[in-house]
């Protein structure tokens, strides 16, 4: 369900993109430019946040309750990154009507699938997660507690195929360029602007 949902939003954001450019380009190139260069930021946080994660998670996820590294500062870090990335994708259409929406469509979603995976998370590791729970943030990362092993064994093949998932997010930040690019030659039509 989370996957469909994440696609879905996905298509209709380019499909926006393809349709629309950004106003800011002729108000103040400037802004423009900034919003490009927060999203180059966002998005190469986000990458190396859920790589960070991943590193964690991968091959143990169902074994154990991970409780280090981002897992030390976020019950949820995969999903606070992905948020980071969303948002730095969205500021990649160089407007900020769409980061706002993508926020907001966000915060007001994911926190159903975490409460659904926290229902299942009880159920697993009972009071190990409700300690969990009374130390560590929901999803904005306190960095404070931030605790990690000397040592993490990574299970290889299991990394490699997660990478692809963080992929992603570059790709989706460089297609968002390509159609700024084909609506300033003029080789896609623009229907409306937005700011």
């Amino acid at each position: 369900m989370r996957t469909r949902f994440t696609w879905v939003w996905a298509l209709a954001f380019i499909l926006i993109c393809l349709c629309s450019s950004s106003a800011w380009d002729q108000l103040s190139p400037f802004f423009s430019h900034l919003f490009c260069a927060t999203a180059i930021a966002l998005v190469a946080s986000s990458i190396c946040g859920r790589l960070w994660c991943t590193v964690y998670i991968a091959g143990y996820k169902n074994d154990m309750l991970i409780q280090g590294g981002p897992y030390s500062i976020s019950r949820n870090p995969l999903y606070f990154f992905s948020w980071l990335g969303a948002i730095g994708i969205a500021l990649g259409s160089q407007t900020l009507i769409l980061p706002i929406i993508v926020a907001i469509a966000f915060l007001i979603y994911y926190p159903l699938v975490i409460s659904s995976e926290e229902s299942f998370l009880i159920k697993e590791h009972g009071e190990v997660f409700t300690d969990y729970v009374a130390k560590v943030p929901r999803f904005f990362p306190n960095w404070s507690l931030l605790s990690e092993p000397e040592d993490y064994t990574v299970k290889p093949r299991v990394f490699r195929k997660h990478l692809t998932q963080v992929m992603w997010f570059a790709l989706f930040l460089s297609v968002l360029q390509l159609i700024h690019g084909l609506h300033a030659s003029g080789w896609l039509p623009v229907y409306f602007k937005m700011y």
